[in-house]
């Protein structure tokens, strides 16, 4: 993995072009660092300049970038893996291209020379990338189809493009972009824990969606970009009988894993104990003799979140070489601040910090990890999918029956234990009497616009309330709705919403934050589009979550592990806020602090820290989403919503 950055004037490519002072494509690059701590490159040129920090993972030895054709003409950088870049060597190789190196890097400038834009629909992998083509004159940006490398672009004062893997790095120098916050972005962050769709904190700035491809054609006042849709996820089932589809899913699954142990630096796998990791551990030692495969796992002191036990399980039965390593809430404390450092927008899902913390020890020992994200998205394994199928039952419930249960149902104790029985009640409550797409995003999020907790200042919720916020999941429901099972159409919805932008984005930055590459065999593009296209019925039956991937892996792991409820990978942030974090909650979140800033309601912020703290109420999620923003402004100097 790799970051990447970039500046293209309108004129560039003509006689006119300016040159950019070199300072600015150095100080972009150099706040990627973390993202390729084995070398740094330039292109500079009238009117384009282009820099790449390299993690080197294949080829070490002459895969440095940006690289170029054989006359010049085109010049790319490249964040990702290509697993199929073999098979697409091979056919370069018969159209008379010669090679220079053993790195997938070539293969993209060699497959873009041959076949153009096309190029993208041929590849297998996870990345962003960019090609400036000095012959058209334009640029050409290419996100992978599930969103596993990031990419954001902005258009500066003189018409100017710029982009970079992440956000930060285009506001890193004062001539380029200043750092002010997009309210847009921020209402919609309060409710998803993230920021849906093309939004970036930033004022300014884009995110390229997954599965798109960008275009920018320079010819000063005619420049032009334009964004297309090379690839989306299939919605349409397609019949297959039970027997096929096993065999089916099993071949792909273990030949996704196989694409994704390619590499010349050690490699290792994340492991829960939960079913999606465990079953990349046990397709990996299908491969490799299993006292050489090395699994990670870490715990915590509180025995409602640490898994630390069904992961030692799991390495055993398998017979892998398992490294594990516990925490405490000081540890949270003294990571906190890297992890802040490392974020480019705030991130209000808690999960980052085990995550980050993963991923650090697991960087520790190796260079790639392996890990089971997509599973939950694509198998229907979360467990509001089986709520979705009790709200249908709740809401043919009489009204004042619903009511009833409601108010009992909130009268129940406080726990601060993970999927306590008053979390998951009062969580389903909150939701359910929305529409389908509505309730789910409420489900998993924070803040429900315009309720009584809302803290946004009501100016700005004004003008972004829930139909403008939530309009990201109605659009991906409507077009997934076109599927004939409801299941499926969330399935969709997941994919492009809650895997793309928390999930595979919590990986992206948790990782690349101590230079360690993440590979998902779930996310290979053969074994999404059989997924996608598999009846429910195989996926889920009755209340029973991911059906096919427990039956067709049963003989290959310990016979507890998919009988496990799902846990979550969480962090106890709920007992935290009351006790060791107390301090720093109320000096983030303080009234002076947040009247000052013009963002939130001061009195709102402090009835929900207030009962928290007295264990009145759980407010574990919107607490962190503000606190996870405000650590965020901190760290930008950004001072006011002005």
């Amino acid at each position: 993995m790799c970051g990447i950055a970039g500046l293209i004037h309108p004129l560039a490519g003509t006689p006119d072009a300016p040159a950019f002072p070199a300072e600015w494509i150095r100080t972009m690059t150099e706040r990627l660092a973390h993202r390729g701590p084995d070398g740094e490159g330039y292109f500079e040129a009238p009117g384009v300049a282009l820099g790449h920090r390299r993690l080197a993972v294949v080829d070490l030895e002459t895969g440095d970038q940006p690289m170029a054709s054989a006359d010049g003409s085109l010049q790319l950088i490249f964040n990702g893996e290509i697993y199929n870049h073999l098979g697409i060597r091979a056919e370069l190789e018969d159209l008379g291209y010669a090679f220079r190196t053993q790195c997938d890097t070539e293969v993209l400038v060699h497959g873009f020379r041959a076949w153009g834009a096309s190029l993208v629909g041929r590849l297998e992998g996870q990345f962003a990338f960019a090609i400036w083509d000095a012959t058209e004159p334009a640029l050409w940006i290419f996100r992978d189809r599930m969103g596993q490398k990031p990419l954001f672009y902005a258009r500066l004062g003189d018409g100017s493009f710029a982009f970079a893997s992440e956000a930060k790095a285009l506001v890193s120098h004062p001539d380029l972009l200043p750092a002010a916050v997009d309210v847009a972005a921020l209402a919609s962050y309060l409710t998803y824990e993230y920021f849906p769709d093309d939004l970036c904190i930033f004022q300014g700035v884009t995110k390229l969606p997954a599965g798109h491809s960008l275009c920018f054609r320079t010819g000063g006042d005619d420049a032009s970009v334009d964004i297309a849709r090379y690839w989306d996820l299939p919605v349409t089932e397609v019949p297959i009988p039970w027997d096929d589809a096993v065999g089916r899913f099993t071949e792909l699954f273990d030949r996704a894993v196989e694409r994704r142990l390619m590499a010349d630096v050690p490699l290792g796998i994340f492991l829960s104990g939960g079913l999606d990791s465990s079953a990349v551990a046990a397709s990996v030692v299908r491969c490799r003799p299993p006292e050489s495969v090395d699994t990670f796992s870490i715990g915590f002191d509180d025995p409602s979140f640490d898994e630390s036990m069904h992961a030692r399980q799991v390495a055993e039965h398998l017979g892998t070489r398992h490294h594990e390593q516990s925490f405490a809430v000081r540890t949270l404390r003294e990571v906190l601040p890297r992890v802040v450092e490392g974020l480019d927008e705030p991130f209000g899902d808690a999960s980052l910090l085990p995550t980050f913390l993963l991923s650090e020890f697991t960087r520790s020992h190796v260079t790639v990890a392996l890990g089971g994200d997509g599973g939950d998205e694509l198998l229907l394994g979360y467990p509001t999918f089986q709520a979705e199928r009790a709200a249908g039952l709740f809401r043919m419930l009489p009204r004042p029956v619903r009511s009833g249960l409601a108010a009992v149902v909130r009268r129940l104790p406080v726990s601060t234990r993970n999927f306590s029985f008053d979390f998951v009640a009062k969580s389903f409550l909150r939701g359910v009497e929305y529409d389908t797409a509505q309730r789910h995003a409420l489900w998993l999020g924070s803040v429900i616009p315009g309720s009584e907790d809302d803290p946004l200042h009501p100016e700005v919720r004004s003008r972004f309330g829930l139909d403008a916020v939530l309009r990201p999941v109605r659009d991906a429901w409507e077009t997934g709705r076109t599927s004939s099972d409801p299941l499926s159409a969330l399935s969709y919805l997941y994919c492009k919403t809650y895997l793309a932008e928390d999930i595979l984005h919590k990986v992206d930055r948790a990782s690349m934050a101590v230079s360690l590459e993440a590979r998902s065999p779930f996310l290979d593009r053969d074994l999404v589009e059989f997924l996608a296209q598999l009846p429910r019925r195989h996926k889920m039956r009755g209340m029973t979550t991911k059906y096919i991937l427990k039956r067709a892996f049963a003989h290959r792991l310990p016979k507890a592990v998919p009988k496990r409820k799902k846990k979550g990978f969480g962090i106890p942030v709920a007992r935290w806020f009351q006790g060791p974090l107390r301090p720093l909650l109320e000096e983030m979140l303080g009234p002076s602090r947040l009247a000052a800033s013009g963002f939130f309601r001061p009195d709102v912020v402090e009835r929900l820290v207030r009962e928290h703290v007295a264990g009145r109420h759980d407010h574990r999620k919107i607490l962190w989403t503000l606190l996870s923003f405000e650590l965020w402004r901190d760290r930008y100097g950004i001072d006011s919503r002005s």
